[in-house]
């Protein structure tokens, strides 16, 4: 059976930002990967074009856009945005989830990592077996620094082979691109590449918060 990959990205870009490497990297190896946009704002049309091309780069099997409104999160239903997350989950059964960081600045990534681990509660989702957060520049890095916001990285997808498709696929998001030193600009991306490599000897990486892990 193939073994699967569901990702989270509450807005558009922020599943390459935080994991486009590890989404290159697993899809290599055969894993089938779903990405689930969250979020969708007025120009929602040109950004699910950018998205499917960046996700075609990355070689993601399945793009899943839920168009819950952006910046309005906290003032949906509860019950109606997690039972949006449990389906999509139900639908895709992953073995493996990526969520956001729960400690980011916007708060669309707070609501939507809570949201998505409602729906991968063990008795409700007993096929996940691994699930990890990741960071997204200008956002995990900007919050106000605290105990409950601190991203504290405990895992490490070394990407040295798939860096150059991650910033490819990022390429693909031409709305969303800035110039350094704007955090969401290719050097940035790299930099950040760069430095998380560095921390296990490696040319690049992608580091993430071990949630849960199950053996």
């Amino acid at each position: 059976m193939q073994r699967t990959v569901l990702v989270f990205a509450p807005h558009n870009d922020d599943e390459v930002l935080g994991a486009g490497g590890t989404l290159s990297k697993l899809a290599k190896a055969g894993y089938s990967i779903s990405v689930c946009e969250v979020t969708s704002g007025p120009s929602s049309e040109k950004l699910q074009k950018e998205a499917k091309a960046a996700h075609e780069m990355l070689g993601v099997s399945h793009s899943l856009f839920l168009n819950l409104p952006a910046c309005e999160l906290d003032s949906m239903s509860k019950p109606q945005m997690n039972s949006a997350f449990c389906r999509v989950v139900a639908d895709v059964k992953p073995e493996i989830v990526l969520i956001p960081h729960y400690g980011d600045m916007h708060l669309d990534h707070r609501w939507v990592a809570e949201g998505a681990m409602v729906a991968v509660r063990p008795l409700a989702a007993p096929f996940v077996k691994k699930v990890l957060a990741y960071e997204t520049l200008s956002e995990t890095e900007w919050n106000t620094p605290s105990a409950n916001n601190a991203f504290i990285p405990n895992v490490w997808v070394d990407i040295s082979g798939e860096l150059d498709s991650k910033i490819k696929a990022m390429e693909r998001y031409r709305s969303q691109l800035h110039e350094f030193p704007h955090p969401r600009s290719l050097k940035a991306i790299k930099a950040l590449a760069e430095y998380r490599g560095s921390t296990i000897g490696a040319e690049a990486a992608e580091a993430f918060m071990l949630i849960r892990d199950i053996l």
